[in-house]
């Protein structure tokens, strides 16, 4: 018999947000609000979808492999060149580039733990060692929900090839201030990558949380990954791209794209997109708003929901996170539970938000907030 890897048969099989329509159909309710994938719930760009539309005729062809067009219009948005920037089929597909590019067996991924759940697998696929380490409270006796930078500068050594930052960090929302991530940026070895993962960095509002590709400049071992899949509304389409501050980290990284994986229609839109960033703008603000919103009517409830400068909350539940997360989807409200620590819940519109609020009193009524381990 054929066998996979074993570190590939190992592999926890990855678990998308449920369909909203197949849970409303289950459990017999017209309408189910999923709040579990970190997707903005406006439509698409007008912009956006007259580029899918103009391209479509196109797609009898192979995309530019290159992503020429796109390259330039994200060196120009981010003031490097083009040779700086790399683009991919989503950012995970990006980070898998990284792994492939720096990682053999017996080197090492670092992380802070938890965080964005494909790490782990990088490191696994990579035959690395995974170096995981843990979140420390962001506020005393608080829930364990911010990057220990120290203890992850700690943990570094001859083996670690990359470290992943993942800032605001995904699933808790925290963010690391400029100071904590400077000095760690400075106490990384220089043969060490580091990669500053902002897949969310359009949703960030407080003045100290800095912009990566700034602390990038000067750093030859620093890149910054980010992604349309969130503030720019391309989820569906999968685009990603990584800005470094070396031009060799960018050109090891596309020497690892599968060819022609960012498809046509996907680039015209990144292209549109890019070009309708004031629209963008607004629609991250009322992000912004509403995720204060939400976050206000969670403490009300007794919830200790830390201040998240990503477009969803984190509710520490402990041991009873995958249990309200089950209730929950049994009202028609799916959100993401990670079994043991907390639930992530993304900020979606008012009435959106408003079932998850009404749905979260009910169970709470039969799980009181102090039983529940916040």
């Amino acid at each position: 018999m054929v066998s996979a890897r074993p570190a590939v048969a190992a592999m926890p099989v990855y678990r998308p947000g449920r369909n909203p329509a197949d849970l409303a159909r289950e459990i017999g309710v017209d309408r189910a609000v999923k709040l579990a994938s970190n997707e903005v719930a406006f439509p698409p760009l007008p912009a956006v979808v007259q580029a899918i539309a103009a391209t479509a005729g196109e797609t009898n062809r192979y995309p530019d492999n290159g992503a020429v067009v796109l390259t330039r219009a994200l060196a120009e948005r981010y003031g490097v060149e083009p040779a700086q920037v790399a683009t991919g089929c989503g950012a995970v597909t990006v980070c898998q580039q990284l792994a492939q590019a720096y990682n053999d067996p017996g080197s090492s991924i670092a992380f802070a733990w938890r965080s964005f759940e494909m790490y782990p697998l990088l490191a696994q696929v990579a035959g690395a060692r995974a170096q995981q380490v843990p979140l420390v409270p962001g506020t005393p006796g608080g829930a364990a929900d911010t990057h220990d930078l120290d203890g992850l500068a700690a943990a570094i050594d001859d083996t670690t090839r990359v470290v992943f930052v993942c800032n605001p960090n995904n699933p808790t929302g925290t963010a690391v201030r400029r100071p904590e991530l400077e000095r760690f940026l400075d106490a990384v070895p220089a043969q060490t990558l580091v990669v500053l993962d902002e897949a969310y960095r359009e949703f960030v509002t407080d003045p100290d949380v800095p912009d990566g590709v700034e602390l990038m400049r000067g750093r030859p071992n620093v890149a910054v990954l980010r992604t349309f899949s969130k503030a720019w509304g391309l989820a569906g389409l999968r685009v990603g791209y990584l800005l470094a501050e070396d031009p060799a980290v960018a050109d090891a990284v596309r020497r690892t794209q599968v060819p022609f994986s960012v498809s046509s229609l996907a680039q015209a839109a990144a292209v549109a997109a890019l070009a309708s960033e004031p629209e963008v703008r607004e629609r991250c603000a009322a992000v912004a708003t509403e995720r204060a919103r939400l976050t206000g009517a969670l403490r009300e409830r007794g919830l200790p929901v830390a201040d998240s400068q990503a477009n969803f909350v984190w509710l520490p539940l402990g041991e009873r996170a995958a249990e309200i997360a089950a209730a929950l989807e049994a009202r028609a409200v799916i959100t993401r539970p990670f079994a043991g620590e907390g639930v992530r819940v993304t900020v979606g519109i008012p009435e959106e938000d408003d079932v998850f609020l009404a749905a979260l009193d009910d169970v709470l009524t039969s799980a009181p907030v102090g039983a529940a381990g916040a």
